[in-house]
């Protein structure tokens, strides 16, 4: 019931603070599953390519990259499929690949920049209604009701602080989410350029499994 009060004592502005809140949360979680090294990168897959390269059997490589749905998968089937082309060539179409790759990685991680200011505006916006409440009880009276000056000042720090409740974990949980992006983003890049070179030096006949 504490929890039911405060948010009336917050105001209006309470409920798009709480509706930013429930959306950030759920962002962060989402992107956390996704961002996982083991889902972008999977060990197993890259020890799988590794191999195979090796013996130069090239259909189960690709055949390998298509079982796994991650990013890796996806970059490592353009040197397979086109790896009778030039490694310029092969290299170009792997940077293609390689920016969808990363805009997926990146969905969604915007929306927290943008509850963090949302946040400090709508906290701020509760705190301009709770001036003016408190402003029209001066100036009703002679002598205001100081426990209705006290409901407005109330409002006006009741929204600012849970505006910057969640204003603050979001701006962290953007930062964060971009740095682990980026870091992920130089993994690939480097794992994708280390299989190239394992396809070219290997050749590009197939060898019977």
């Amino acid at each position: 019931m504490e929890v039911i009060d405060y948010i009336r004592a917050g105001g209006p502005v309470m409920i798009p603070i709480l509706l930013a809140s429930v959306v950030g949360l759920a962002t962060f979680l989402e992107r956390l599953w996704a961002l996982r090294r083991g889902r972008v990168l999977p060990a197993a897959l890259m020890r799988e390519l590794a191999e195979l390269a090796r013996q130069r059997r090239w259909g189960d490589a690709l055949a390998a990259c298509r079982k796994w749905d991650a990013p890796l998968a996806r970059l490592a089937e353009v040197p397979l499929a086109y790896r009778h082309e030039s490694r310029e060539r092969i290299k170009s179409r792997i940077e293609e690949v390689g920016r969808r790759e990363v805009a997926d990685l990146e969905r969604g991680v915007p929306i927290l920049g943008t509850l963090s200011h949302l946040g400090t505006l709508l906290g701020l916006l509760g705190t301009v209604g709770g001036m003016i409440l408190t402003f029209r009880v001066l100036g009703s009276s002679a002598e205001p009701d100081v426990g209705e000056m006290a409901v407005g000042i109330s409002q006006a720090l009741i929204a600012t602080f849970s505006g910057l409740v969640v204003a603050i974990p979001a701006m962290i949980a953007n930062r964060w989410l971009l740095g682990k992006v980026d870091a992920l983003t130089v993994a690939l890049e480097e794992a994708s350029l280390r299989f190239l070179d394992a396809v070219l030096d290997a050749g590009v006949d197939e060898v019977p499994p």
